[in-house]
């Protein structure tokens, strides 16, 4: 298992038995066959270099910068953030293999989006699909309740990147997107002078293996509501909430890698 889910894992809340089980597959197949060579040691290493730092001068994610636009019907959201993690931990943050429960909205443990269960349908190295069942809460007046829906994820462990699209989501006739989260030098201004590394090994030979990476993560999400629900006011209703659950999950996702950069290493 990466170092990072590990991490997480220890530090933070272990998943629920009974949902645990669920993931057993899943966790032995994505996680066992990890390239352990110097990657954990990396890892380690980026781990204590944020924490450290953060003591001293915490990070600041700014908020997502989210572009919308509309084309036949379908809204698209064009989404750009950082995260103050190394992109191994981002990686993890996003796809949740070990379903740690980010998203907890209030203190009845309630969550905005909730792992339900997670199933490798295949495996090729590095690659692998996954089929996901998660729910979202809602709510509506006085009403709430939490709306389930299945995807289909491709995800990319060696480039970083992930394309999803629904199997199954009630009021949705297009729902789909990727993402890809790529490494940012934070410390070159500082470390590494007039150089801007190109890649991880000059960044770590200019800063002296001091410097500290942060992740920019890029995502393009699709959808389109179903009818009646994509005519106008409904599609305006819908569209709405999509778009305020998709920022807010974002910014829960900086919120725990604050948390993470907290935590004593």
């Amino acid at each position: 298992m990466s170092i990072f889910a590990g991490w997480i894992n220890q530090n933070i809340q272990q998943p629920p038995k009974g949902e645990s089980e669920r993931y057993e597959d899943d966790k032995s197949n994505s996680g066992s066959e990890m390239d352990t060579n110097g990657t954990e040691d990396e890892e380690i290493k980026q781990l204590i270099l944020w924490s450290n730092a953060e003591k001293k001068h915490p990070w600041y994610d700014p908020p997502p910068k989210v572009k919308v636009t509309m084309k036949k019907g379908v809204c698209h959201l064009n989404i750009e953030l950082t995260l103050g993690v190394p992109p191994d931990g981002a990686y993890e943050l996003f796809i949740n293999p070990t379903d740690v429960p980010f998203f907890v909205i209030d203190n009845s443990g309630r969550q905005l989006l909730k792992n339900k269960s997670r199933k490798v349908l295949k495996k090729d190295g590095p690659r692998q699909i996954v089929k996901v069942v998660k729910a979202v809460a809602w709510d509506f007046l006085w009403w709430s309740g939490a709306l389930p829906f299945s995807l289909v994820v491709e995800e990319n462990k060696k480039d970083l990147e992930a394309k999803y699209k629904k199997e199954e989501m009630m009021f949705m006739k297009v729902f789909k997107g990727s993402w890809k989260i790529e490494p940012l030098y934070v410390d070159s201004a500082r470390l590494c002078k007039q150089m801007k590394p190109k890649n991880r090994e000059e960044y770590k030979k200019c800063s002296g293996g001091q410097g500290k990476i942060a992740s920019k993560v890029t995502m393009d999400q699709y959808f389109q509501p179903c009818f009646p629900f994509n005519l106008p006011p409904l599609s305006w209703y819908i569209r709405k909430i999509t778009i305020k659950t998709t920022k807010t999950l974002l910014k829960m996702l900086q919120e725990r890698a604050t948390i993470l950069r907290e935590l004593p290493y």
